[in-house]
């Protein structure tokens, strides 16, 4: 298509491929999306593929992460919408050299039909793979299989991960465009390629994990003043929770739970380690609670698991601790401080503090049941989820702080992906905010209590157990690695056989 209509045909893929996430949720638009992108990406060169990606990169993540902006203004969202729109203009040139390249190498109906449509699938992957890692760790917010968690294809993430179904998505959607170009749509041996992806992606069932009883577990969504920017009392954050809790006694609890952030170290502070223990104990149960604690000189985003049977004021080596081993950049510290100071001073001197990252396994044990864990942001690394299951985690408990993002479609995008985390590792998850949407999520995505953003409420639920690695926790951060050294290693690969083939002739 010429180049003026290609960059309109990424700019409509931006805004269809952000209709796919939250708060809209039209999952079949990440399909509609993936095919506009490619077939704006066909015949380009690469100064045209470059621009072309750009706009796609742009306008898709403006709207994705607009939620940025909510307390900070235009310019943390302009920063990251721009570095994140550029990398995926950078990434999809390899697609666009993928066209061009490998029918010539292999004109035949094999390269055209199966072997075209897997490598534009791994350069896409492999472009997401690059974006969930660098810089700074990466921000694997975007990636095609996260858009899923609604649709009905969500079941093989446990197979192959959420990378393994990102692949597929876009396998399906290449193979079928290959079949409208070529015009084989009369030849059943080709046709059968595209139909095949999508039997996959709708029939295959989610691999079966064990059932192995069940842990009675109370979340507490306190909706206390826990946003950066919150006018508080003393004491504000731990006063609503608490009461927030008070419909949770005599419940008879295996485990309460409380989301992410409290006012204070309580390793430090005797008050709220007082308060801790009366809370644990008039539940009747150990607490799993979050705050900002110190260790040595290093400040830490800890869980940690309350008990009072232990000591009424616990010693931090004396409770089990999971320190966050992701914490956010430019939310929980500066990284290169200095260079980025002397930009945005304002901005950058409101974060006072830098976050260090644990080393902690992301699981504790309650009376015997290991509890995988995540806070906020850890939740869409695949390691975490593959570290907590190799741990022995029968339930998944998630706790984070939604509180910034009051009103955007942060929450119930970061709400998308634990519900996909249920399904790809065939576990309950607990998903607990300070401001909602908090959910328990049953390992096939159905949800069982749910509490809207915004109000104060408790979720009690005998929570299944389940035991049993699925093979997408398993392997896949391997098929992540594979699909995006593959997928390099076939292009060039492609050029040579092009350019040996032009030369024969």
């Amino acid at each position: 298509m010429p180049c003026w209509l290609a960059v309109i045909t990424a700019a409509a893929a931006g805004v269809l491929m952000d209709l796919a996430y939250p708060a809209a949720g039209v999952w079949p638009a990440a399909y509609i999306a993936t095919a506009l992108v490619l077939l704006a990406m066909i015949g380009r060169s690469v100064a045209g593929s470059l621009a072309v990606g750009a706009v796609f990169g742009l306008v898709f993540y403006a709207l994705l992460v607009f939620w940025t902006s909510r307390y900070l203004g235009p310019i943390p969202w302009i920063a990251l919408s721009a570095l994140e729109g550029l990398l995926t203009a950078l990434g999809l040139i390899p697609i666009a050299l993928a066209y061009r390249w490998l029918p010539r190498g292999i004109p035949r109906h094999l390269g055209r039909h199966v072997l075209l449509p897997a490598l534009v699938a791994a350069l896409w992957t492999g472009r997401e793979v690059v974006l969930g890692t660098w810089p700074y760790g990466g921000l694997p917010w975007a990636r095609l299989g996260m858009s899923q968690s609604e649709s009905p294809v969500a079941a093989i993430s446990s197979w192959v991960g959420v990378s393994g179904l990102s692949f597929l998505m876009v396998f399906a959607v290449a193979a079928t465009i290959e079949c409208a170009r070529t015009r084989s749509w009369r030849q059943p041996a080709w046709v059968a390629v595209p139909a095949s992806a999508v039997a996959i992606l709708l029939l295959m069932p989610a691999f079966p994990t064990a059932a192995a009883g069940s842990l009675r577990i109370g979340a507490v969504q306190g909706n206390g003043p826990s946003g950066y920017f919150d006018e508080r009392k003393p004491w504000g954050i731990v006063d609503a929770q608490a009461a927030a809790t008070d419909p949770l006694y005599g419940e008879d609890l295996d485990l309460l739970v409380w989301p992410e952030g409290l006012d204070a170290d309580p390793f430090r502070n005797e008050y709220l380690a007082s308060y801790l223990t009366g809370i644990s104990g008039r539940a009747g149960a150990p607490l799993l609670a979050n705050a900002a604690t110190t260790d040595g000189s290093a400040l830490y985003n800890t869980s940690f698991v309350w008990d009072p049977s232990i000591s009424p004021a616990p010693e931090r080596e004396d409770l089990q601790t999971y320190d966050k081993r992701n914490p956010v950049p430019f939310g929980e510290y500066v990284p290169d401080r200095d260079f980025y100071n002397a930009l945005a001073p304002d901005l950058v001197g409101l974060l006072q503090r830098d976050y260090a990252a644990g080393t902690d396994t992301p699981a504790v044990s309650i009376d015997g049941v290991q509890v995988g864990l995540a806070i906020c942001f850890d939740v869409i690394y695949d390691e975490m989820i593959r570290e907590s299951v190799r741990a022995g985690a029968q339930v998944l408990v998630f706790q984070t702080n939604n509180a910034d993002f009051r009103g955007t479609d942060e929450n119930l995008q970061q709400l998308a992906f634990a519900r996909m985390r249920a399904i790809e590792a065939g576990r309950t998850v607990v998903n607990i905010s300070t401001v909602g949407t908090s959910q328990i999520i049953r390992s096939d995505g159905a949800t069982i209590r749910s509490l809207p953003a915004g109000v104060e409420g408790v979720m009690v639920e005998n929570v299944e157990l389940r035991t049993g690695t699925t093979p997408g926790v398993a392997f896949g951060t391997a098929i992540s690695q594979l699909l995006l050294w593959a997928g390099l290693a076939a292009l060039t690969a492609a050029r040579f056989t092009a350019r040996r083939r032009i030369r024969g002739r």
